[in-house]
């Protein structure tokens, strides 16, 4: 926990509120990877790549 309250506190200093989205994507995106692993979407998730 203590990295995500660095993270935070990096974004407030810095300014650097363009990183939420690519974060909050990246979270996204592997939390289905996870969810999805080996089931029948996985064939579909590659795809997209």
């Amino acid at each position: 926990m203590s990295f995500l309250k660095e993270f935070v506190k990096f974004l407030m200093e810095r300014k650097k509120f363009w990183l939420l989205p690519i974060l909050i994507f990246l979270l996204i995106f592997g939390a289905l990877f996870v969810v999805t692993q080996g089931t029948a979407v996985a064939p579909f998730i590659y795809t997209i790549f």
